[in-house]
């Protein structure tokens, strides 16, 4: 069922035995004096976990909680919520875990789609509603999140049981995505795409017994939740931090002694514009997962601190299908296609692609339950992603020689005078410019019909002349991709995990602060 594997470095579970709670036997045996999670203050050892998870469990069945009921979690990120996670494993009920700062409204939208048994929320979120004058927030029926989940050993019949209960296929969490185009989507994510996750991304980071992974992503994403399997299947320690700090990322990654961390959206960025400090080099921290960084800041990121990035493609809805292999990346490319996983970019019609042309890349899995279950209770929207067991990712990409190249998101396409417009592609050429911190772009209504292109630009110091600014861009892009519309703002809307809500600044358009470049006469160069 479960064995050491020397060319793969960590647990290997096999058929029906895929599952969490294979997984926490399986490491409190091989793993066992090992730290398994900490956040600073508490902790538990790997011999400890399912003896932990028992006691979870527990405290939920108290609470009413079955199998299959959902148990719907607001709060903070905390050790606590860790323990719910792998109380509901255990169990066999479904986690699903929400943004504390969302609003009532939003959550009326995620109570009423889940119908959970329970919602469980911290003491920050209660007093946070507590001082709204959102009166919405009292419809809902909460109860604080037990603080502690006292244990002793766990039986070994008690284990023979919940192993044999537990599916690869089941449920284990529904993971809301972020909405940054519309209305969230619940992900149905099953047992087996955890375990999967953590052996793909574990291989990738070369996790070992005895390192610390830190993170200070949500728990309510996939990115943190998977962070924690790769530990489990690697033996490495899950440090959970505080929330992403730029003045307080180097100091709390020297005092949990990481080795392993994760980065996504505008923290690479913003970590390597911060000011130079005695910290830069004194840290233990040898490798970070940092999906989408730009290669610019990528390359000075790793002079600077002499951290490694690792690139990969990843979704809520699939996994690490795309990364480096054996080792080996390229500046700029996302990967290859990665053991078990198989790949292929369409056009608009559904034909495949010659090599380094775009289109919208497509992703199969060979392992069973390793990629998500559909979208919780959209039959329809399942029935569009998943096609002949191809996920349609929704995403724009370029393979060249096996190299997939990310381009953008086929939503962020703009049309522009018959022209389509990769938008990331315009956001690149931007932020190549050294008086460019960071930019996002979108489309906006045309006089004409079609879209016109608007920048929001966060400056690097003083704001830039918008003509030298668009000149500049003209020598990287051609002339129809030009934006016509610039805005410099001092920050950019973001999600919890760091991507710009573009929805938002597509809702805010054109404003009184907007330069128009056909107001003062700019054409961009040809």
């Amino acid at each position: 069922m479960r064995s050491m594997d020397k060319s793969f470095e960590g647990i290997v579970l096999e058929g029906s035995s895929r599952t969490v709670p294979h997984l926490l036997v399986a490491a409190a045996h091989i793993y066992s004096p090992h730290i398994a999670i900490t956040d600073g203050q508490k902790s538990v050892v790997y011999r400890d976990l399912p003896s932990l998870a028992s006691a979870a469990a527990l405290k939920l069945q108290k609470l009413g909680v079955a199998p299959d009921d959902r148990v719907m979690v607001i709060a903070e990120n905390s050790f606590e919520l860790l323990e719910l996670l792998l109380g509901a494993a255990w169990l066999g009920a479904i986690l699903v875990p929400v943004n504390p700062t969302s609003r009532a409204g939003q959550l009326r939208y995620l109570v009423e789609s889940t119908e959970p048994r329970i919602i469980l929320i911290d003491e920050s979120v209660q007093a946070r509603w507590s001082a709204s004058d959102d009166q919405e927030y009292l419809e809902f029926s909460t109860q604080l999140i037990p603080t502690t989940f006292d244990f002793s050993e766990v039986s070994e019949t008690e284990i023979e049981s919940v192993l044999s209960k537990s599916e690869p296929g089941s449920t284990l969490a529904i993971l809301f995505t972020s909405g940054t185009t519309g209305k969230p989507k619940g992900v149905m994510c099953p047992n087996g795409q955890f375990v999967r996750w953590g052996e793909v991304v574990g291989k990738i980071l070369k996790m070992s017994p005895g390192e610390v992974a830190q993170t200070t992503l949500p728990l309510f994403h996939t990115n943190a939740l998977n962070a924690l399997m790769q530990c489990l299947v690697h033996g490495s320690t899950f440090y959970l931090a505080p929330r992403f700090s730029v003045s307080q990322f180097w100091p709390r990654i020297v005092d949990s002694q990481a080795t392993i961390t994760y980065l996504l959206g505008a923290m690479v960025t913003m970590l390597t514009a911060a000011p130079p400090s005695a910290l830069d080099r004194a840290h233990q921290l040898r490798i970070a997962l940092a999906p989408g960084t730009p290669p610019k800041i990528l390359e000075e990121f790793e002079r600077r601190f002499g951290v490694r990035l690792m690139e990969a493609h990843g979704m809520t809805e699939t996994n690490a299908a795309i990364g480096p292999l054996q080792d080996e990346q390229r500046l700029g490319f996302m990967g290859k296609v990665l053991d078990g996983f198989d790949a292929k970019v369409i056009d608009f019609d559904g034909n495949q692609v010659p090599d380094g042309e775009p289109g919208q890349l497509l992703l199969s899995t060979t392992t069973p339950h390793a990629f998500a279950s559909g979208y919780w209770r959209l039959p329809e929207e399942s029935a569009k992603a998943m096609v002949n067991d191809w996920f349609y990712t929704g995403d724009r990409v370029v393979c060249e020689a096996g190299w997939y190249r990310f381009v953008d998101r086929i939503k962020d396409v703009i049309r522009r005078r018959g022209e389509n417009i990769s938008a990331w592609e315009v956001e690149q050429a931007l932020q190549s410019l050294d008086s460019v911190t960071s930019a996002a772009v979108v489309p906006v209504p045309s006089e004409l019909g079609e879209d016109e292109v608007m920048a929001f630009i966060i400056p690097a110091g003083t704001i830039p002349d918008p003509v030298l600014l668009l000149d500049a861009c003209a020598n990287l892009l051609p002339h129809f991709a030009v934006p016509r519309y610039v805005e410099f703002v001092s920050e950019l809307p973001l999600t919890e995990t760091g991507k710009v809500r573009k929805v938002e600044l597509r809702e805010r358009g054109v404003g009184v602060d907007t330069w128009d470049a056909q107001r003062v006469g700019y054409v961009a160069k040809r």
